[in-house]
């Protein structure tokens, strides 16, 4: 059970073996919260999910600011934009970088605090959700069937802010199994996209994908604008959604040539390219909807994305 209370983020505990447990410690404790024949094992016939989603996770302050429209967007994301409960999570975030396609294969989550400077009630928080081996071999099988040729699997990683923030609000519980993977910055949108349709069999095994980085992440010494947004910003985000309501795909797989103002958008493209996977495993006559859009400082957008058949 889990004791949640995110005004004051010392009491959110798990009644489980601390991360310092032995694994067979571990083991134990998940085969007693998770049966052998429980939605731990992914198989067919389980009820398939049709959508895909990308999310804008914003910084770590989201854990903490209750005043956020994006976090008010996630806390009522059972509620309003997906209620069904799925057997198990892949989030793919902008925060884990390879060189090759890589997923973590652990028995619980531990929290990544992978940011610095920030209060110190920022890394009092746990979201020790299970992790999901049998997932990650799956992830690992269906990449290198599509002629990826290198996918490894990370025995030791848990969840960085880009899964953990997020999750702590839409699955507080943390009981659902969450596997992570990770994008590869050097490569383009076409790559991530043609992972994401590697991943599409997912879906059928009642796996939800999530995407999770930013619609816009322009860099730290990038001007504010404190008057409503940004004018460069306001481009992207507008080409973004036009782009991906009216089917055009293949334009955002090409963002780096297509999209204006790229550069200040994305100096650096991890942020943008989870979208991509999810897109992808969505399929390419899949229909793209805007479920939430906010602005930090006039220039990150909080663009969040469905994807669903058409």
């Amino acid at each position: 059970m889990i004791l949640h209370n995110f005004q004051q983020p010392s009491t959110l505990l798990l009644q489980i073996p601390s991360f310092s447990a032995t694994p067979e410690i571990k083991r134990t404790f998940l085969k007693s919260k998770f049966p052998k024949n429980s939605n731990l094992k992914i198989m067919a016939g389980q009820e398939s999910i049709k959508e895909t989603f990308f999310i804008s996770h914003g910084t770590p302050m989201m854990a903490i600011d209750e005043s956020k429209p994006s976090r008010k967007f996630l806390e009522s994301w059972r509620e309003k934009i997906y209620s069904k409960k799925p057997k198990a999570i892949l989030v793919i975030s902008a925060h884990w970088e390879t060189d090759s396609p890589s997923v973590n294969s652990v028995d619980v989550n531990d929290t990544v605090y992978d940011f610095g400077g920030f209060p110190a009630r920022l890394y009092q928080f746990k979201y020790p959700a299970p992790g999901f081996p049998d997932l990650a071999k799956r992830v690992q099988e269906l990449l290198t069937a599509s002629g990826f040729q290198s996918v490894h699997t990370d025995k030791k990683r848990g969840l960085d802010h880009g899964a953990w923030v997020p999750l702590m609000l839409m699955y507080p519980e943390a009981d659902i199994p969450v596997c992570q993977l990770s994008v590869q910055s050097h490569l383009d949108g076409k790559h991530h996209f043609n992972l994401g349709r590697a991943l599409a069999p997912l879906k059928d095994e009642g796996v939800l994908i999530i995407g999770s980085g930013s619609a816009t992440h322009p860099s730290n010494g990038t001007p504010h604008c404190n008057d409503g947004v940004a004018p460069w910003a306001a481009d992207f985000d507008l080409w973004l959604e036009t782009a991906l309501t009216s089917g055009r795909y293949e334009e955002v797989n090409k963002c780096e040539r297509k999209a204006p103002n790229w550069k200040l958008a994305h100096p650096w493209p991890e942020h943008f390219y989870p979208l991509h996977v999810a897109m992808g495993a969505a399929g390419e006559n899949s229909k793209a909807e805007l479920i939430h859009n906010s602005w930090d400082h006039g220039t990150m957008s909080y663009g969040s994305y469905k994807f669903s058949p058409n």
